[in-house]
């Protein structure tokens, strides 16, 4: 099955400007004994990490469907997502990818197991998606989704997804889905080619 996969969003290299210790204004350099660009102050001389953030989510399936939702916040607004959002501090991968699809979609489900693990360094992120079984059609979509639909896996509407991450983890489902057999995935998600 070929299908075009829609281009991904890279957000600016995060940079912080003020100290969170004691406000003063920050230099970007390479501290001693470190071999990375590092937001340092030189007042107090906390060294302020940037690291990946973790985005969690869910296939849900419902019988023979998947369950998508239509974004209504940017980027991407008006395109089809699985369930995912930012991991939140406190929480673990599974239960960020549950959080998310209630907030989302407000689906009820069965969390599975981790199905890909998309290494995205180019946008500072790493993707994780469960499996899971919806176990009701009833769908109560929230604030951030314009709607949420049930799609056969025939009909995903593969040119108006969202990321790669999304179009890639459903296109492992569908081929997966002929086997039966659901082995993780675990890759990194190269960059698009520029055009």
């Amino acid at each position: 099955m070929t299908s075009p996969a829609p281009t991904f969003y890279f957000p600016a290299p995060r940079t912080q400007t003020y100290c969170s210790v004691c406000g003063t204004a920050l230099t970007r350099r390479v501290p001693p004994e470190d071999n990375r660009m590092r937001d340092v102050c030189d007042q107090c001389g906390a060294i302020h990490y940037q690291n990946p953030r973790n985005v969690v989510g869910v296939v849900p399936i419902y019988g023979d469907r998947v369950l998508l939702c239509r974004r209504a916040i940017e980027p991407r607004y008006g395109k089809w997502t699985l369930p995912a959002g930012f991991m939140e501090l406190g929480e673990t991968t599974a239960q960020g990818a549950m959080r998310e699809t209630q907030e989302e979609a407000g689906a009820q489900i069965e969390l599975g197991k981790l199905y890909t693990i998309i290494d995205v360094p180019q946008a500072e992120q790493v993707h994780f998606f469960y499996l899971a079984k919806v176990t009701s059609s009833a769908l109560y979509p929230g604030p951030e989704s314009l709607e949420a639909a049930f799609f056969r896996l025939e009909d995903i509407p593969w040119n108006e997804l969202s990321f790669r991450t999304v179009s890639s983890t459903l296109r492992h489902y569908v081929e997966d889905a002929q086997s039966g057999v659901f082995p993780i995935h675990h890759y990194d998600l190269p960059e698009p080619d520029s055009q």
